[in-house]
């Protein structure tokens, strides 16, 4: 009787890499930023630190129209997907999915939840119910993904200030008060302390504009 070799397993394919995290500490100063690059190279410096190769990182962040120069919305700065977590699990398949811009895609919505907001070394942001609650981030975002118009400031004098305005929030964890991700409430003002003070650490998102 002839025995047949067991073959081998086939490798396990290597997880998709890293195209999307939370940053595990904001700047320090509030939501002054720096800027939407000062923001773009903090979203580089951890990324890097975590292993990544990519060099083209962008915070999911927009910007009101300012010196002649037009508005930024966030969903234009990260570039088509898919985007995977620091595991590997896919946070959403592409804009119409991340933004929820088709009424089949709104009613399944994205994968941006407690468990898949990690931060860039894999660990989860804490949320409601953790100690101390950091699960607002900040995006200065519509819905949508689009900046305001309106005129009022809803992103801390374009990301530069730790004193004068707000800036809109998401909920990582998509809990508590609001279930939206990206545009939730506006924090009690720019620095430091008042982004603590609703639950908060100066987070932002970061992605990789995947096309």
């Amino acid at each position: 009787m002839t025995v047949l070799a067991q073959q081998p397993a086939p490798p396990k394919p290597a997880p998709a890499p890293m195209t999307f995290f939370v940053t595990s500490v904001g700047v320090g100063d509030g939501a002054n930023l720096g800027g939407l690059a000062g923001a773009d190279a903090h979203c580089q410096k951890l990324a890097a630190a975590a292993g990544s190769s990519f060099t083209n990182w962008k915070a999911y962040l927009s910007a009101a129209a300012e010196g002649g120069k037009p508005a930024v919305n966030a969903r234009d700065r990260i570039g088509n997907g898919p985007w995977h977590n620091a595991k590997g699990a896919v946070i959403a398949r592409n804009q119409e999915h991340l933004h929820g811009d088709t009424i089949e895609a709104a009613r399944l919505g994205n994968l941006v939840t407690k468990n898949n907001a990690l931060n860039e070394k894999g660990e989860q942001i804490n949320g409601v119910g953790s100690q101390p609650n950091q699960h607002d981030i900040l995006t200065g975002s519509q819905p949508d993904g689009r900046a305001y118009t309106d005129g009022a400031d809803h992103t801390c004098k374009n990301w530069t200030s730790n004193g004068a305005g707000v800036a809109q929030l998401g909920h990582s964890d998509r809990n508590g008060g609001g279930i939206s991700w990206n545009s939730t409430h506006p924090s009690r003002g720019c620095s430091q302390a008042n982004l603590v003070a609703t639950g908060g650490a100066g987070l932002f998102y970061c992605f990789v504009p995947v096309q």
